[in-house]
């Protein structure tokens, strides 16, 4: 397969500090050692990077951290800090050659070849193909697993919030606080957003990988205020006559004139969540999306907003909508929109009936179906915990495997028959059935043609004798392409929003009860009839033969 090296104007962002060679298990750099001390120096290998079982019990995985890998190979060098530190750390007897040798790596004998970042993808067909000297590629290994690993698992986390939401409802994701440290914290905001969320919370995500950047205010500035005194100021200028308005008096006046439209007493709604909404709305009079709970959303909170709402509507500016963080989420919702409408018919103000609401507080997948089924009238769901710590699977558990060394197959067998690698260089197909879907993933060797349109298939289980099925495809996807070859990116990964878009375009290949929430029929993936044969008789010829006595 040839390199056609493309020129890219637009740099990628910038690479995290912390991915650097040594970012690494110990046992990586032994086995270098191990290698170059055997004169292995000069072997070619071919490893595998894939995992064995889709996540979340679903059927599907979106593929996820290609460029982060391009960046490491891109970056890949031992400073002389970090050779100094390998002399401490590894035992006395290290020849001090090892070490020279080391500082001389690079990956330009290196050819990586992988899906598509953004597609989506199955167990047992390899996501990269690694191959050059043994030795270089043993030392990859760890450092690509966690960049494909967890962006993986965040992007195929969010493509199923994204899902369950559908289309109408926007997602944001809110979960730095609660991510694993910084760097999953900023990961998280990055592949939530390929996963189809609308925006972060995340600043820093925003700087450095272009995403929209959202956010309210919290609790702590409500309760900031006690009483209509805390406000220093309430003088708002008109959007288009640049005249003095009074926010506070209007806000009161309107507040009065809605407790008979919405059946509250102003006496029950608190002075100072009213004091801190004109605080905010003066701020940002055009961008007003106000977190209504803190004391109580039917009593005090929608009563405050909506009197703030149209204080500023008297001023020029309209209100965006609400946050609501606890609670019924469906009830409030519900009765959130009601106000909304009957202030809407009350005062002719069409607009008030389409403010945004906003839902958060611990939601899930789970939350958001039960929601659904409820009827609510949420616009926007924010989501942290569950969704930045994938909760309900923590990890994908990508392995890499040696597939060849020096042109010869390699194979792990196993008791655990799915852990039994599919040994060689292999080339990967999808093939779409006369619907148009996809229909199964075919791996074969890469010395066979590759399958044709229109021309019969046989399709075997790697492992299962009697699972095997004839296919005539109706289109053939070669899922291959060669992203890094003689030291440079001749592939360049496409920009984070075109990934996004990908996420989105592959899993509409998919059948509908592929992707479902609840018991999702599994998606096929196969062996060509070459490569089954293959896969056995290596099998055969490596497994010891048992003696009975």
């Amino acid at each position: 397969m040839s390199c056609d090296y493309l020129i890219n104007n637009k740099e990628m962002a910038r690479q995290n500090g912390i991915v650097q060679p040594l970012l690494t298990d110990l046992y990586q750099i032994t086995m270098a050692y191990a290698y170059w001390k055997s004169g292995k120096v000069d072997d070619t290998a071919v490893f595998d990077l894939f995992f064995r079982t889709n996540p979340f019990q679903g059927e599907f995985t979106i593929f996820a951290g290609l460029e982060e890998c391009l960046k490491f190979l891109e970056n890949f060098h031992y400073s002389d800090s970090d050779i100094e530190y390998l002399v401490q750390t590894l035992p006395p007897n290290i020849e001090p050659e090892f070490f020279e040798y080391l500082k001389d790596l690079t990956c330009k004998d290196i050819k990586l070849s992988a899906i598509e970042e953004g597609s989506v993808v199955f167990p047992r067909v390899p996501l990269l193909r690694v191959e050059g000297p043994l030795i270089i590629t043993q030392l990859l290994e760890t450092t690509l697993l966690t960049l494909v690993n967890f962006a993986s698992l965040m992007a195929t986390n969010a493509a199923r919030y994204r899902m369950v939401a559908g289309k109408n409802v926007s997602l944001l994701e809110f979960g730095l606080r609660r991510a694993q440290g910084p760097d999953g914290g900023l990961s998280a905001s990055k592949y939530s957003y390929i996963g189809g969320f609308d925006g972060t919370s995340n600043v820093l995500a925003g700087k450095m990988f272009n995403i929209p950047v959202k956010g309210t205010h919290a609790h702590s500035f409500v309760t900031s205020f006690s009483t209509l005194d805390d406000l220093h100021t309430a003088v708002l200028l008109h959007a288009e006559t640049q005249k003095q308005c009074n926010l506070l008096e209007l806000a009161v006046e309107w507040r009065r004139r809605l407790s008979a439209v919405i059946d509250v007493s102003p006496e029950e709604a608190s002075d100072g969540e009213l004091a801190a909404l004109i605080s905010y709305a003066q701020a940002f009079p055009s961008g007003f999306l106000a977190l209504v709970d803190t004391y109580d959303v039917k009593r005090s909170g929608l009563l405050n907003f909506c009197a703030v709402a149209l204080a500023l509507n008297d001023c020029g500016y309209r209100a965006v909508g609400i946050r609501i963080d606890s609670g019924d989420l469906a009830y409030l919702s519900v009765l959130a929109r009601d106000t909304f409408h009957q202030v809407a018919e009350k005062f002719q103000l069409p607009w008030f009936n389409h403010l945004t609401i906003v839902a958060s507080n611990d939601i899930n997948e789970e939350t958001i179906l039960s929601l659904h089924e409820q009827g609510h009238a949420i616009d926007c769901f924010g989501i942290g915990t569950h969704l930045v710590t994938c909760q309900r699977q923590p990890a994908l558990g990508c392995v890499y495997k040696l597939v060849e060394i020096n042109g010869q197959p390699r194979i792990k067998l196993s008791q655990d028959v799915g852990k039994v690698t599919i040994p060689g260089h292999k080339e990967a197909y999808r093939l779409f059935g006369a619907d148009g879907h996809a229909l199964i993933d075919l791996l074969q060797r890469s010395s066979e043609p590759a399958p044709e349109v229109g021309q019969k298939v046989l399709c075997r289980h790697p492992f299962q004798e009697s699972k095997r099925a004839y296919v005539i495809p109706s289109k053939v996807e070669h899922l291959y392409k060669i992203y890094w070859k003689e030291g440079r990116i001749c592939t360049f990964p496409k920009p984070l929003v075109e990934v996004r878009e990908r996420v989105q375009s592959s899993l509409r290949t998919l059948r509908q009860d592929i992707k479902r929430n609840l018991n999702p029929t599994p998606y096929k993936v196969a062996v060509s009839d070459d490569l089954y044969t293959f896969i056995h008789e290596l099998w055969l010829q490596n497994a010891p033969i048992g003696e009975l006595s």
